[in-house]
C-alpha cells in the first residue's frame, strides 16, 4: 500500500501519513511532484505530454503533463520527481537537471469509474530541458499509453477551453508558461 504525508495549508508535513485511497477519498492533502520536459522547435517552445492509460484512477485516456507523481511519506519532492521520470517515461536524470520553477495548488471532486475522487495536493513544479525522440522512450504501460510533443500555446488554449482530451492542470501549466516566458 502506498502512504503519504499528509500536510498543512503552508505545504508542511504534519508528522501524520494516510493511504492513498483514503487520501484521495476524503481529499486530504499530499505532495506531488509534476515534471515538464521542454524542447524548442524553431524557437518555439513545446511540451511532452503523457496519454494517461485506461485503468488510471483519475482521467484515463487524457493528455496530461510529462511526467507526474505523488511523493511517498519520507521522500522529498525532487527525488520522486527524477523517479516518476524514470518508472514512467524511460527517462534518465539527475536531481540536478531539474529546475524548480513553482508550485501549485490542485483541488477537485469527481467521480471515475463510477467511484468518488476527491484530490487536495500541493505540487512542486519542476522543468527538464531535452529533445527526446518519442519512440526511444520507455512507457510505463500501467501508467501512460502514449506519448507526444505538443507546442505550449495550444496545450494552453484547448485547456483554457475545456478540451476534454487534456487533463492538465491549468495552474500547473500557468506555472511552467510564465518560466517560458507566456505569463
Amino acid at each position: 500500500m502506498e502512504y503519504f504525508d499528509v500536510i498543512d495549508d503552508n505545504g508542511l508535513k504534519t508528522g501524520k501519513t494516510v493511504d492513498r485511497e483514503t487520501a484521495h477519498r476524503c481529499g486530504i492533502r499530499h505532495l506531488t511532484a509534476h515534471v515538464w520536459v521542454v524542447r524548442y522547435i524553431s524557437g518555439k517552445p513545446q511540451i511532452l505530454l503523457q496519454k494517461r492509460c485506461m485503468t488510471k484512477d483519475s482521467f484515463p485516456g487524457c493528455l496530461d503533463t510529462s511526467s507526474a507523481g505523488h511523493i511517498p511519506a519520507g521522500d522529498n519532492p525532487r527525488h520522486s520527481a527524477v523517479r516518476e521520470l524514470k518508472e514512467e517515461l524511460g527517462i534518465e536524470a539527475d536531481e540536478e537537471d531539474l529546475e524548480y520553477i513553482g508550485s501549485f495548488e490542485n483541488r477537485y471532486s469527481m467521480e471515475f469509474h463510477g467511484k468518488p475522487f476527491s484530490d487536495n495536493e500541493l505540487s512542486r513544479v519542476y522543468m527538464l530541458h531535452k529533445d527526446i525522440q518519442t519512440d526511444h522512450l520507455k512507457l510505463q504501460k500501467e501508467e501512460v499509453e502514449s506519448v507526444e510533443w505538443q507546442d505550449y500555446e495550444t496545450v494552453y488554449q484547448a485547456c483554457c477551453s475545456h478540451d476534454p482530451r487534456y487533463c492538465v492542470p491549468l495552474r500547473g501549466l500557468k506555472v511552467i508558461g510564465k518560466r517560458l516566458g507566456f505569463e
